[in-house]
C-alpha cells in the first residue's frame, strides 16, 4: 500500500497506471500462492487490496480536417518526410497499434486484389486487416523505393532499423507542429498511435458497421472495448434524438422520399 500511495504521491502516476501496477502485484501473488502456500494468509491480504476508482472519460479522438492536416504535413521530397506520411496513412486506416505497426515487414503488406496487411496482435493472435485502395495507391510508391537495413522493415529509421518509441512520438510531435499552423485545434490536442486508431472506429461506428465487425479490425479482445468509442460519438446521439418526438412538442409533419414520389407519380 506504501508503494502504491508513493506512485500516486511523489511519482504523479494516475489512478489508471496505479490499477495497472497494482494487476501486476496480483499476478506475481497468484503465482506466489502456489509456490509458498505457507504464506497464503499475507498473500490474501495482498490480493484483496481494490483497485481504485477514477472518471472514466471519453474517448478522444481526430476529426477528419484533423487527421487531414496532419497527413499533409510531412515534406514528400525527403525521404523521411515520405517514410512519415506512409506511415501515419496506414495508421489511420487500418487502426493498427504501434508495436504492430511499428513491427511490420516489406512482405507483410500483400498487394494484388483483396489487398490488405498481415499483423501478429496481441496473445500473439494473427489478423489481416484490409487496405484502401487510396492508400495502396501510395503504399505502392513507397514499396519501389530502395530498401534501408537488412531487416525488411517497412517503416525503418535512418539506420534501417525498426522505429522506437520515442522516434514515433518524436515525428507525431513535430508533424502537429506543423499542422497546428493550418488546423488550429492541434494546438489544444496531443497525437499518439493509439489516437491514430479511433478515427477509423468512429467512421467505421458512424457508418452503421456492426461493433463486432469493428472489434475485428482492432484487435479488440473484447467487445466492452469497442463500446468506448460508441459512447464517444455524438454524432450517432444526435441522430437518435432527431427520430424522438420533444416533450409537449407537435410531431413533425412526414416528408416522403424521392424514390416514394417518383413511385406515386408514376400510378
Amino acid at each position: 500500500m506504501a508503494f502504491l500511495d508513493h506512485l500516486e504521491k511523489h511519482q504523479g502516476v494516475s489512478a489508471r497506471s496505479r490499477n495497472l501496477r497494482l494487476t501486476a502485484i496480483r499476478s506475481f501473488f497468484r503465482f506466489a500462492a502456489f509456490e509458498v502456500p505457507t504464506y497464503s494468509a499475507q498473500i490474501q491480504r495482498v490480493l484483496a487490496i481494490p483497485s481504485k476508482r477514477f472518471t472514466r472519460t471519453l474517448v478522444p479522438f481526430l476529426t477528419r480536417a484533423e487527421v487531414d492536416a496532419l497527413l499533409a504535413a510531412p515534406d514528400l521530397g525527403t525521404w523521411s518526410g515520405r517514410r512519415d506520411h506512409n506511415f501515419m496513412l496506414l495508421a489511420v486506416q487500418t487502426g493498427l497499434r504501434l508495436s504492430e505497426i511499428t513491427g511490420l515487414k516489406r512482405e507483410d503488406i500483400i498487394l494484388g486484389a483483396g489487398a490488405h496487411v498481415r499483423v501478429i496482435g496481441k496473445g500473439r493472435k494473427e489478423r489481416c486487416t484490409p487496405i484502401a485502395r487510396s492508400t495502396l495507391k501510395v503504399l505502392k510508391g513507397w514499396l519501389r523505393e530502395p530498401q534501408r537495413g537488412v531487416g525488411h522493415v517497412l517503416f525503418p529509421n535512418f539506420k534501417g532499423e525498426r522505429l522506437s518509441v520515442h522516434g514515433v512520438q518524436y515525428l507525431l510531435n513535430k508533424h502537429r507542429v506543423t499542422s497546428s499552423t493550418v488546423c488550429l485545434s492541434w494546438k489544444r490536442k496531443r497525437v499518439t498511435v493509439r489516437r491514430l486508431r479511433h478515427p477509423t472506429a468512429m467512421e467505421l461506428l458512424q457508418a452503421g458497421v456492426d461493433r463486432s465487425v469493428i472489434a475485428l479490425w482492432l484487435g479488440h479482445e473484447r467487445l466492452e472495448t469497442t463500446q468506448v468509442y460508441l459512447e464517444a460519438t455524438l454524432a450517432m446521439k444526435e441522430r437518435a434524438l432527431a427520430k424522438v418526438t420533444p416533450q409537449n412538442g407537435r410531431r413533425g409533419r412526414y416528408k416522403p422520399g424521392d424514390k416514394l414520389l417518383a413511385f406515386l407519380n408514376g400510378l
